[in-house]
């Protein structure tokens, strides 16, 4: 497994996944994605793992996509493949998913806790989803998926904007659970992993699969066609030039 994640056994059937790039912010590149892939099927395939724990290193979920990365993935007309195959992985996992945020939560680090079943966030928290302002397009089964849990209004505040929100607006907007003392999250999300990895395992998994059965065949074609619009947006005049100026600062 990639170095930029690594998987530990937590105890009492609880698995933590952890992003792990803190001089970057845990921005997410490709090696990244194919390494919360692999964390997570593995966790799916292993009969001892009742829940997982995502979350990140040095007191920061994830600033998001590197843009080095999508900056050289839009120059050789590359799409965002490895990410897609991940919102797959995390949208479509049996197992009950819990994520404990600190620091930043940008970009895919906020839609991708729209999959995760529990979702807890340290107070100062910042959340964004500057897909707009970057010359691109929502993706993780945002565009289907914010609506649904936050309302029209502020989903299209959040994703046409795209300004930076703390953690009690997450909160309200149906995206965190619950919102503790800066430091606690992984702690608080831990209690919540290890209460779910002590349920019945079936019983469980059933109840997350009757959860998901409404939306499940529309969140997967919302994440592949926001992929195709994304994929395009990546080679689009605005986003090479959004991406220019945000490596220059």
């Amino acid at each position: 497994m990639s170095e930029s994640v690594l998987s530990q056994a937590a105890a009492d059937g609880v698995v933590q996944i952890t992003m792990n790039r803190p001089e970057r912010k845990n921005a997410l590149d490709r090696a990244s994605y194919a390494g919360l892939i692999e964390a997570i099927t593995a966790a799916e395939a292993d009969g001892s793992v009742r829940a997982m724990l995502l979350t990140g290193a040095g007191g920061c979920f994830t600033s998001g996509n590197d843009i080095k990365d999508f900056a050289a993935a839009a120059a050789t007309g590359e799409g965002p493949k490895v990410a897609i195959d991940f919102l797959h992985a995390i949208s479509t996992a049996k197992k009950p998913i819990v994520a404990a945020v600190e620091g930043f939560a940008v970009g895919i680090g906020t839609t991708m806790l729209l999959h995760c079943d529990l979702a807890v966030a340290g107070r100062s928290a910042s959340f964004r989803l500057p897909f707009a302002p970057l010359g691109l397009s929502p993706e993780g089964g945002s565009s289907y998926l914010l609506p649904l849990v936050a309302g029209a209004k502020k989903a299209a505040e959040l994703l046409m904007l795209g300004e930076p929100f703390d953690a009690a607006t997450a909160a309200e907007a149906g995206l965190l659970n619950a919102v503790v003392e800066d430091g606690t999250a992984l702690e608080a999300g831990f209690a919540r992993a290890k209460a779910l990895a002590a349920m019945p395992p079936e019983s469980l998994a059933l109840t997350k699969m009757l959860l998901k059965r409404g939306s499940a065949a529309a969140v997967a074609e919302t994440i592949a066609t926001e992929a195709r619009h994304f994929a395009e947006r990546l080679r689009s005049p605005e986003a090479i030039a959004a991406f220019a100026a945000f490596l220059k600062t």
